[in-house]
């Protein structure tokens, strides 16, 4: 009977924990949901007239896929990726947050040339500080800051003397709240990765398409 009992009250915490998963999963995927939803709006709203969300899927449940039109030929076959934090899965969400990923979207889209290049621009920063210590030693040193100007790496065998579309992407990338940038030949010729928050601003959701175009006008330069 004392056996029994054991495995009695471990089929029913298996259960419990089996139930309380599911409800976790079907809970946070609805709430992923609405994010998406609500996230569709303010890609419509960054277009601004000017572009439109033809249909949209997701992929699983933190990854939402749509197709974007836009009336004029400066993108070709336009889509967006958004990337949620992963809420359904307990321990992918407390992994994302300790390691502070954001939501973000990526558009991708061919132009209306091909690129010749391979170009990728990352934004990232660090920041570091003292622990507060009150006392000095004397083979402590103080910190020296620099602003270093941009910082290119190529696989050039060849480097050309002006650099004009990789200094300006690199400055237009810097001004805005742009997280990665790339040019290639194939499909998708360009795509740009930003952090979704920054198009719940209605300011910076008014400047989204511009600064998309801004960007991908870096590579007529090469066409």
């Amino acid at each position: 009977m004392g056996r029994l009992l054991v495995i009695r009250l471990l089929l029913i915490d298996g259960i419990a924990a089996v139930a309380a998963l599911g409800f976790w999963y079907f809970l946070f995927a609805a709430y992923n949901r609405r994010r998406g939803a609500e996230a569709l709006r303010w890609v419509e709203s960054a277009c601004a007239g000017k572009g439109r969300v033809l249909d949209s899927h997701w992929l699983n449940s933190s990854r939402l896929h749509a197709r974007v039109q836009f009336p004029s030929r400066s993108f070709e076959n336009a889509y967006v990726t958004m990337k949620f934090r992963p809420r359904p899965s307990p321990v992918a969400w407390l992994l994302s947050c300790w390691r502070r990923q954001k939501e973000t979207l990526t558009f991708e889209a061919d132009l209306g040339g091909s690129p010749s290049f391979h170009l990728e621009v990352v934004r990232h920063r660090w920041c570091a500080r003292s622990h507060g210590v009150t006392s000095r030693r004397r083979d402590e040193r103080e910190w020296d800051l620099y602003e270093p100007g941009p910082v290119i790496l190529t696989t050039r065998t060849h480097w050309k003397q002006d650099p004009t579309l990789e200094l300006n992407a690199l400055m237009t990338v810097r001004q805005q709240d742009v997280l990665q940038v790339r040019f290639r030949p194939e499909s998708p010729q360009f795509s740009a990765t930003v952090a979704l928050d920054a198009l719940s601003d209605p300011r910076t959701a008014a400047g989204f398409l511009t600064t998309l175009r801004e960007l991908a006008g870096a590579s007529a330069h090469r066409q």
